[in-house]
């Protein structure tokens, strides 16, 4: 198993960082490679016009190589809802009249599906979580399943529920979806980088992933996956860069009214970002060479001495094979004031998320067992 991996950050020694599903910490080859980068647009003859598209492949490339997807059907975004309402907006209109989405969808999610569900004359359904404490994700992932017949024409969702971690039963969703027709959109931005995603095994149609969580990236630059379905599809803007004849910067005024090959229309603007780009690039490189499966078993490990100590101490977690190893709710004891609990958490250094009425863990290859000891004696109750 792969060792602790956090002297490759620039993480203080005397904070536990729990939150990585708030914001991933750069690693110290990120850090690099955006001075590298911002240094080099300081004599702008060094930037040259293959330089616009180059690192862009490499990129799309590598998340392709990330998600087992043809690097053609990869874009460049600058947010998830970017992603995400490219998608939407491309959504067939005669393709059923429900709209599935499950309780507490990422807003970003939420707020695009109700759109095209109120200017099409569509139905929402929200798959509401079912009410406990514990372990629901099973009845959830039913109710989900149950719900997709003829009428759906998507489901849209996160892979895992950023609240708490709750998994889904991705294949059998995207199975169940294909065997009706409808499509499949995900938003992998709380489990891509962290543990595996195959986006044929789960019959995705689109998969959105925001670059500064797990990816381990800088801000305001993500990737999606777009199946083939989407390749004729409209973009949210007309760029110069998403043109067939777009790398003849002589040619430019020659319009070419077709778009670049795959998923390319859907790139952003200026998606050749000459910082962002090189940054995020050295990140998933390096999640590469880790691997994602390594990165699941690390966290899975690391967090075995939870379960035991949270159900001893009277808080509710999901059961293991509906959670997340790598991303978690915990939901506390009724006589337990959360402000409370959140203020000695925040005095003892130790920084998590609250989500819904979750108080959200999260881990990575940067944590140690003296973060979960720090935060096991924060939470532990001897008097109980």
């Amino acid at each position: 198993m792969l060792n602790n991996q956090k002297s490759l950050f620039s993480l203080p020694e005397d904070i536990h960082y729990l939150n990585c599903a708030y914001m991933g910490p750069q690693l110290k080859t990120v850090e690099q490679a955006g001075i590298a980068a911002i240094q080099k647009k300081n004599n702008p003859i060094q930037i040259k016009p293959d330089h616009f598209f180059e690192e862009a492949e490499a990129l799309r490339k590598a998340f392709g190589q990330l998600v087992n997807a043809n690097a053609k059907q990869v874009a460049i975004i600058p947010s998830a809802s970017y992603g995400m309402m490219a998608a939407v907006n491309n959504l067939p209109l005669n393709n059923g009249n429900t709209a599935i989405v499950v309780g507490e969808e990422f807003p970003s999610g939420y707020f695009s599906i109700a759109r095209w569900c109120e200017e099409n004359r569509k139905t929402l359904q929200v798959i509401e979580r079912p009410s406990g404490r514990g372990a629901v994700g099973g009845s959830w992932n039913e109710q989900i399943l149950e719900s997709i017949n003829q009428n759906t024409a998507v489901v849209l969702m996160s892979t895992v529920h950023w609240t708490d971690g709750t998994r889904f039963l991705l294949e059998e969703i995207g199975e169940k979806c294909k065997e009706h027709g409808a499509y499949f959109i995900l938003d992998g931005t709380q489990s891509v980088g962290a543990i595996p995603i195959d986006v044929h095994a789960i019959k995705a149609d689109a998969l959105i992933c925001a670059g500064y969580k797990w990816l381990l990236g800088p801000y305001s630059i993500g990737l999606v996956y777009y199946a083939e379905k989407f390749n004729e599809g409209r973009p949210l803007e007309e760029s110069w860069m998403n043109r067939s004849n777009s790398t003849d910067f002589s040619g430019l005024t020659n319009y070419a009214h077709d778009y670049s090959a795959g998923a390319g229309r859907y790139n952003m603007g200026e998606f050749s970002n000459f910082v962002l780009l090189p940054m995020l690039h050295t990140a998933i490189q390096q999640i590469l060479d880790w691997g994602e499966g390594t990165i699941q078993a690390y966290v899975k490990n690391l967090a075995i001495p939870l379960r035991p100590f949270f159900e001893s101490n009277g808080y509710g977690i999901e059961e293991d094979n509906f959670r997340s190893p790598h991303l978690f709710g915990i939901h506390l004891p009724k006589d337990l004031d959360k402000t409370t609990l959140l203020k000695k958490l925040e005095d003892r250094k130790i920084y998590v998320s609250v989500r819904g009425e979750a108080i959200r863990l999260s881990l990575h290859l940067y944590n140690t067992s003296e973060d979960l000891e720090s935060l096991m004696d924060v939470l532990d109750r001897p008097s109980k």
